[in-house]
């Protein structure tokens, strides 16, 4: 007990000690050592690694997972150093609402089918963003989260502790200045001269013990960039090939949705043509049982009215006075009927619209070949 009464009142002694050293010191009434140049740089480096590694690990995380209830769930999961369950993407939930509506509305119908392409591409899109995740979080996120709770801390105890080494320094400095100043004027003193000096020769050599080991960690902070270097290269890596797989699914649906683009005009669920009935008055039309028809192009600037079965005739349409552009062919498309103009990846070729045509289609002419083209598969030039 009396052990642990003296090692308390020692204790005390040496904080008020230090907090005097310190309070005079920011009252200029003490002097205090100051560190070489090179360490000053070494710590604002530190300094500057730590508050922007922080912010560009929010910030990744922000971008990895947007949703802030999600961020703290996977927060306190690891904090109690439990597995996080795993989550359903976006993508993915998407995927499943487009899937499950396509089966209410039939998966048969031209909506249908649509809805099952699209939800099968979100759904490799969802896919794709949980790897990319998961591989930013170990290749990136880890190490800057390593660093923040390793290396950092223990930079931020060794600075701690020779801070107090260099005020337990500076505090025997003044007591000897003081001795010897006392020591001038009484014979007295000598012993605490002595003291003095050999406390401040104690506290140099732990306070120059702990300047080098502090230097020894700042200086690894170079090491720590180039292990970030490394890292933000994995990270970029990652992020390239998610961007480049999520741009080929899209490719791939924008190809498959072209060639059906053609279906959606006019009630998509008619199977059979429409009878000639779809050119009557609207009059007579209002007396005929209603049958499914597909929307006539007017005759406007020489463009001939549909044929009996509702498709435009290429061969007979006349190109407009103006309005025609240049377009270069994206990719191979082959033609469904001849009413289409097949096309070649990276041709050029004239392109132009009509009064009443589907928004998603245009006349393509190549030399005295004509024809009906998918716009999205088009690069129009102006």
């Amino acid at each position: 007990m009396d052990f642990n009464v003296k090692k308390l009142a020692s204790d005390a002694g040496v904080f008020f000690s230090r907090a005097m050293q310190f309070t005079e010191e920011k009252l200029g009434q003490a002097e205090k050592t100051e560190l070489d140049a090179h360490f000053e740089n070494l710590m604002a480096r530190a300094d500057c690694t730590k508050n922007w590694t922080e912010k560009i690990l929010r910030q990744t995380e922000v971008l990895l997972q947007p949703n802030l209830s999600a961020r703290v769930e996977e927060f306190l999961y690891e904090k109690l150093d439990r597995k996080v369950p795993s989550r359903v993407t976006n993508g993915e939930l998407l995927a499943q609402y487009m899937t499950e509506a396509a089966n209410d509305f039939g998966p048969g119908t031209p909506y249908g089918k649509t809805l099952i392409k699209v939800g099968e591409t979100q759904r490799r899109l969802g896919a794709a963003e949980r790897d990319f995740i998961q591989s930013a979080s170990i290749n990136f996120l880890t190490p800057l989260r390593n660093f923040l709770e390793g290396d950092w801390r223990t930079i931020s105890k060794e600075r701690r502790t020779l801070q107090n080494c260099r005020l337990d320094l500076d505090a025997c400095k003044a007591r000897l200045k003081k001795a010897k100043a006392a020591e001038a004027k009484a014979a007295l003193w000598s012993d605490e001269v002595e003291k003095a000096e050999h406390e401040l020769r104690l506290t140099q050599t732990e306070f120059d013990r702990q300047a080098e080991v502090t230097r020894l960690l700042l200086e690894g902070i170079s090491s720590t960039h180039v292990n970030h270097l490394r890292c933000l290269h994995e990270f970029v890596e990652s992020q390239t090939n998610y961007y480049a797989q999520c741009y080929q699914y899209m490719l791939d649906l924008q190809k498959q949705l072209g060639r059906f683009s053609g279906t959606f005009v006019g009630n998509a669920e008619s199977t059979s043509p429409p009878s000639a009935a779809a050119s009557a008055p609207a009059g007579a039309a209002a007396s005929l049982p209603a049958v499914p028809t597909i929307p006539v192009v007017p005759t406007i600037g020489g463009v001939p009215n549909a044929v009996a079965e509702g498709v435009l005739n290429p061969n007979e349409v006349k190109p407009p006075a103006s309005g025609t552009r240049k377009a270069r062919v994206l990719y191979d498309y082959e033609a469904a009927d001849s009413t289409e103009l097949a096309l070649l990846a990276d041709e050029m070729i004239t392109v132009y619209s009509l009064p009443g045509m589907d928004p998603d289609w245009l006349i393509g002419e190549r030399g005295n070949q004509k024809g009906k083209v998918p716009v999205t598969y088009l690069e129009l030039l102006s």
